[in-house]
């Protein structure tokens, strides 16, 4: 049984962190919003606001006192966190210093560029569909901004949002629709890999003799093609080592040898299957 001891007070009154607009009650809530959102934080969050909070509504005065210098001479918002974090202990070591490293590379970035590391998290996590849906979102955003003539990264930026939903196309193997957006963030900044990621999604995408022929229409790059090839044998040549492949050729054997098991068995991988397709088809944590 884990038992988990508190740091200060239950605040009566909430403190809202700076762009988030997350009402925290508590220190240990105040820890795991800026745990799960690292990435969307910036300098605001150094405020003598945040301090009274921690002091009156916490009854924390040593930790607001400690914290203090950092706010009034505009310390690294890293070490501000970082503090906090220690202090609570309600991370551990090892996500304190990960989201110190992310505070640290974030510095300096646009509100855009967090929202991007904010929705590249969800892909990772294989979130896609709430990914796709948030890199729409961003790309209709900077369309907007775009117009209006305000301040934007640099355009290599949305060429890796545009890739990025590639990605996550790619991962619900939707391949033509990934290969759209691979296409699309080859136009937008004319990287050549964004031109192989479109090549290989339509590889993935067609049959061979399709792909042939899509290839000796509208070729951009031979050798591409060749470098293509060349990385799918390799990549064909370990995937022929994995377990995962191991156990789809021993289920080809059952089909034949055991006809009993082998249904029984492809009921058990299609319920599991089910359950993560609901996991990944979750849009929760957008933020």
């Amino acid at each position: 049984m884990r038992v988990s001891v508190c740091v200060g007070e239950y605040a009566k009154i909430p403190y809202c962190v700076p762009g988030l607009d997350i009402n925290v009650y508590s220190m240990e809530e105040l820890s795991y919003c800026i745990k799960e959102n690292a990435f969307l934080l910036d300098t605001a969050l150094l405020e003598e606001r945040l301090l009274d909070w921690i002091e009156r509504q916490c009854g924390l005065q040593d930790l607001a006192k400690a914290l203090q210098p950092l706010v009034h001479k505009r310390g690294s918002l890293s070490s501000f966190v970082g503090m906090l974090l220690e202090y609570v202990g309600f991370c551990s070591q090892e996500d304190i210093r990960h989201v110190e490293q992310v505070l640290k590379q974030g510095a300096g970035l646009s509100r855009v560029e967090k929202r991007k590391s904010q929705i590249d998290h969800l892909v990772r996590k294989k979130k896609y569909v709430a990914a796709i849906r948030g890199y729409d979102e961003l790309i209709r955003k900077w369309q907007e901004l775009e117009k209006e003539g305000e301040p934007l990264p640099a355009v290599s930026c949305l060429a890796a949002i545009r890739h990025n939903k590639g990605v996550a196309y790619a991962g619900m193997m939707h391949y033509g629709k990934a290969a759209e957006c691979f296409r699309e963030a080859y136009a937008t900044d004319g990287n050549r890999e964004e031109y192989l990621s479109y090549l290989a999604a339509k590889r993935m995408e067609l049959p061979e003799e399709d792909y042939i022929t899509l290839v000796a229409g509208e070729i951009e790059d031979y050798q591409a093609t060749l470098e293509l090839e060349k990385e799918m044998e390799q990549l064909t040549n370990q995937w022929e080592q994995q377990p995962a492949y191991l156990r789809l050729y021993n289920r080809r054997r059952m089909r034949v040898e055991n006809r009993q098991a082998y249904l029984a068995d492809t009921q058990r991988l299609t319920q599991a299957l089910k359950e993560n397709y609901r996991n990944l088809s979750c849009t929760a944590g957008m933020g």
